[in-house]
Formats: structure tokens, C-alpha cells, sequence
């Protein structure tokens, strides 16, 4: 009988520890599961990834709109004279100001041009605030979802650390001498309610949306072109 029992005992003894190793494996198999993408990527290639894009994205970005004409010969991010006060813009040429109205047009754009020039090292930065959380459903998001993310973090930073540069670009650019000749003429005609916009504030919004638009552009490439994916890192994330 107590052979028996003993018996006994060894079989429950190696069943609980055959189902630890069991419950051991199954940890495992999480953990692996977890920490890894599902198609070979561990989370940090996935940050890494990510974020070479946005930082190729974002690189080219500046470079192209800082260039001269980036914005203004770009029917993609080209800054119009501001809708709010479309009127100015029909009366002017109306009353024959099209060479005045032309040149504040430009001007709106070369104080873009002029700014994008320090939008890379802010953006750069920006970018280093992305974690894993936010990694696999940027990875299997949309085709701009990594943009829609930097943009819903950064857009308000972006802007109010934008509005100095912007400031600084529209004297370079010369932003009011082709402003005030046109909306003077405009003020002066009788009835009319004068118009006064903030342009600083319109192109800082007009310029970061630009940019973002670029950057866009550029992951969208980098998603669906291999030859766009300039490194090893962007090749392994986006090429599976």
C-alpha cells in the first residue's frame, strides 16, 4: 500500500512540474510575441525605423522648401494670397495693381522659403518623442500615418516655435513694402471696411502645413517605392 502511494505521488509530482515547464514555455512565447512585430521586427527596429523615415522626411523637406521657389513654384504648398481677404486681392487687380499684388505673393513664399531653412534641427528633435506605444499602429496605419502622428504631437510646438523665425523671415523678405501699396489702395475706397490681416500668423500656419505636406509626400514614398528607402533600417521595416 505504501509503494502504492508513493507511486502515486511521483506521477501527480511529474505532472506538476511537466505542466511548470508547459506554463514556462507559454511565458516564452509571449514575451517573444510582445517584444516583436509579428513579421521578424523587434520593437526597437520598429522606433528606429519610424523614425528614419521622419527624419529622412523631414530633412528633405526643409531642404526642398528652403530653397528658392520651394513654396512658390510648388503648386503643392505655394502660399495664396490670404482668402480672408480675397477682395483686396480682385479689387487690386481690379484697379489694375496685378505687378503689386504678384510681388506681395511672392513674398508670402520667400518668407516661407526664408523660414524653412530652421525647420529641420525642430522637427528632429520632435521626433525623438516617439515610444513603442505608438510604433505598430503607425507601422500598419495609413500611408502618412507616421506624418499624422508627428503633426497631432507637434503641430502646436511647431507653431509657436515657428512664429520668431517667421517673423524674422518676413522683414527679410520684405513681407509689408509689397503689402501696404496694395491694401492702402484697397482702404482708400470709400464704403469699403479696411482690411488688416495677421500675416505672421498666416504664414507660420501656411508654412508648417507645407512642410508637413512634403513629409507626407516623402513617407508615402518611402512606403510604397523600395528605391525610396534610403537605409538598411527603412528597407527591413517597410519592405515587409
Amino acid at each position: 500500500m505504501k509503494t502504492l502511494v508513493i507511486f502515486i505521488f511521483s506521477l501527480l509530482a511529474g505532472n506538476v512540474l511537466l505542466s511548470q515547464n508547459i506554463l514556462d514555455k507559454a511565458k516564452e512565447e509571449i514575451k517573444k510575441t510582445v517584444g516583436n512585430s509579428g513579421n521578424g521586427l523587434s520593437n526597437d527596429d520598429i522606433i528606429t525605423g519610424l523614425r528614419e523615415a521622419l527624419n529622412q522626411g523631414s530633412t528633405k523637406a526643409s531642404g526642398s522648401a528652403s530653397k528658392i521657389d520651394g513654396f512658390f513654384k510648388n503648386p503643392a504648398i505655394k502660399i495664396p494670397f490670404p482668402p480672408e481677404v480675397a477682395i483686396v486681392e480682385k479689387t487690386a487687380r481690379q484697379l489694375g495693381l496685378h505687378k503689386q499684388t504678384d510681388a506681395f505673393v511672392k513674398s508670402l513664399n520667400r518668407a516661407a522659403e526664408e523660414a524653412s531653412k530652421e525647420a529641420a534641427p525642430i522637427l528632429l528633435s520632435a521626433i525623438k518623442s516617439m515610444t513603442i506605444t505608438d510604433g505598430l499602429s503607425i507601422l500598419n496605419g495609413g500611408e502618412t500615418a507616421a506624418t499624422d502622428y508627428l503633426k497631432g504631437k507637434t503641430s502646436a510646438e511647431l507653431t509657436a516655435r515657428f512664429t520668431p523665425i517667421v517673423k524674422r523671415a518676413i522683414a527679410k523678405a520684405q513681407v509689408a513694402k509689397y503689402w501696404k501699396p496694395v491694401v492702402k489702395k484697397y482702404n482708400k475706397i470709400p464704403g469699403v471696411q479696411k482690411k488688416n490681416p495677421n500675416l505672421e500668423s498666416y504664414i507660420t500656419e501656411k508654412t508648417v502645413q507645407g512642410l508637413f505636406k512634403l513629409i507626407a509626400q516623402e513617407e508615402v514614398n518611402i512606403r510604397k517605392d523600395p528605391a525610396a528607402r534610403a537605409t538598411d533600417i527603412l528597407k527591413r521595416v517597410f519592405g515587409k
